[in-house]
């Protein structure tokens, strides 16, 4: 749907003065793009003004960054985690932790010893996130529109460019741990996508549930399943022709994947808190390892400490909340996590390694209270500022001056750009596509007031669903009665978009239509990959 003649609603002289800016010194043709990649037409408006700000900038980065390659003699190592449905507000330092009954010191630590992020942004789910961390680009240009369900023929298009492939390129060690999520075929697979090892699962978190819910009504127990009418692994692979006897893979580069053994590649109750166990034990290993090469290397663990089935290990630990299952995992990755930063340290590596910890969506509701929280309102699914706002946080000891608390906005996607000019290869991102990742480096060297993004495109599948343009948001709804469809919120004064409304905003309606159409230009221009793409030509 287009929303060209749709319209806005409240705020005030301000983002009136910031919409005329904007869009008198924005025409989409005559911007030349600085760069050979193709990003989304609103950048160029942003560039254009800071254009001499932003020359001044990059010579200061790239000095920090030339004297850093020349202390390690090679480029950073960048390590990035994504984790499960953790909610804005759910870790300790933006209130939750402990005062929620899931703990997260060294999550805290990390934060107070780096920066958090305040106004960092998701897609509004688990596939459209990976989606988005990994190619740097909306899902609905990718032709991957939907989460997806074991048996599905889609995942990620082979035509995609992942960040693994780029820094592959560029010389790095690439591996990748936990939740992929992004097809099951073998074409789809992180071995197959640039990432030289990897150790991961094929499918969310609720297909672990499924089987032990049907054993619990085998043998009743006092509680209720999550699944009450999953028939049993092999009746539903009789019945479908889906097999879940396989959960995950090891795979590597240019080699046929084997089988996870043990109960880390068996879904049940038990898999998640051992896969994450095993990964951690992997990782660190991998860690010591590539310390002493002469190539940086490139982490990507996108962790299952998430709330279906809780570490067991942790459930009675103090302070936890033992009737959320996601409170005892989060105990269990805040313990991975500071294994990792202790043995970056260890190995004299910290600093000269980014690590960036990133929430994937808003939390899931629908098993509560087994789940996490957001202060906001919406959760996992929705484009409201509680599905798609997320905790997110950036360390780097040397290079990112602690105790930072930005507000500036950042989005999962900007993560591939910047990652590929840290490496020395944003050159080498394709020019023709769209890429909406924003390289991000000026705001995590230079700190609050350095972030270049000022925009937002929120994409419910095929649907742009909402906007944000500097503190203002739009939620693009059916026009009725002639009337424009939308709901006007400022963020930065009511980040619970608890008081949208349409008519204090009309002085924004023809802004916006120009804002949304200058976006749907570039996807005339290059157009979204067919989803045919994404199907995978045979099972395995």
């Amino acid at each position: 749907m287009s929303y060209r003649g749709s319209t806005a609603t409240a705020g005030n002289t301000v983002i009136y003065r910031a919409f005329t800016i904007f869009f008198t010194t924005f025409t989409l043709m005559i911007f030349a793009p600085v760069y050979s990649q193709q990003f989304d037409a609103p950048f160029y408006a942003l560039q254009k003004r800071h254009q001499d700000q932003w020359q001044q900038e990059d010579k200061q980065i790239e000095r920090k960054l030339a004297a850093l390659e020349k202390r390690f003699k090679k480029k950073p190592n960048i390590i990035f985690i994504l984790t499960d449905d953790i909610g804005w507000g759910e870790l300790g330092w933006q209130g939750g932790g402990k005062h929620r009954g899931t703990p997260t010191p060294t999550l805290d630590r990390m934060a107070s010893e780096g920066m958090r992020f305040w106004a960092a942004y998701a897609e509004p789910s688990c596939t459209p996130t990976r989606i988005a961390i990994n190619t740097g680009r909306h899902p609905v240009r990718t032709g991957l529109l939907s989460v997806l369900w074991p048996g599905q023929p889609e995942g990620l298009s082979p035509k995609e460019v992942t960040i693994a492939e780029l820094l592959s390129d560029a010389g790095y060690h690439t591996a990748m741990w936990g939740k992929w999520h992004l097809g099951d075929a073998p074409e789809h697979a992180p071995e197959n996508q640039g990432f030289e090892q990897s150790y991961y699962g094929l499918f969310n978190g609720a297909p672990d549930a499924w089987q032990d819910s049907q054993a619990m009504y085998e043998t009743p127990m006092p509680v209720n399943a999550a699944f009450h009418d999953f028939p049993g692994y092999e009746e539903y692979a009789e019945r479908t022709g889906i097999d879940l006897s396989v959960a995950g893979y090891i795979g590597a580069k240019g080699k046929p994947r084997k089988p996870i053994p043990g109960p880390a590649g068996k879904l049940g109750f038990g898999r998640q808190e051992a896969f994450e166990n095993e990964s951690n034990r992997q990782m660190l290993d991998y860690i010591r390892d590539k310390a002493g090469s002469d190539r940086p290397f490139f982490i990507y663990w996108a962790s299952y400490a998430l709330q279906i089935t809780g570490a067991r290990a942790h459930q009675q630990d103090a302070g936890v909340d033992k009737v959320n299952a996601q409170a005892s995992m989060m105990v269990l990755h805040n313990k991975h996590v500071d294994n990792l930063l202790k043995t970056l340290e260890a190995e004299g590596i910290d600093e000269n390694t980014l690590v960036v910890w990133w929430s994937d969506n808003g939390p899931m509701y629908a098993y509560y209270p087994t789940s996490g929280y957001t202060l906001l309102r919406g959760a996992k699914g929705d484009t409201l500022e509680g599905g798609v706002r997320v905790p997110a946080m950036a360390w780097w000891p040397g290079m990112i001056e602690p105790n930072q608390d930005p507000v500036d906005i950042i989005h999962v996607t900007d993560l591939f750009t910047t990652a590929a000019y840290l490496a020395g290869v944003k050159e080498k991102i394709p020019g023709d596509r769209v890429t909406d990742g924003i390289d991000q480096t000026a705001l995590l060297l230079l700190g609050e007031g350095h972030g270049r993004r000022n925009y937002m495109m929120h994409y419910s599948g095929p649907k742009l669903a909402a906007v944000r343009y500097e503190d203002f948001k739009v939620h693009l709804t059916q026009p009725k009665g002639g009337l424009p469809g939308m709901e006007f919120y400022n963020v930065k004064r009511d980040p619970g978009e608890r008081y949208g409304k349409l008519y204090p905003g009309l002085f924004a309606v023809a802004p916006i239509q120009k804002f949304i159409g200058s976006h749907e230009a570039l996807i005339e221009k290059f157009p979204n990959r067919d989803p045919a793409e994404s199907r995978a030509k045979q099972h395995d």
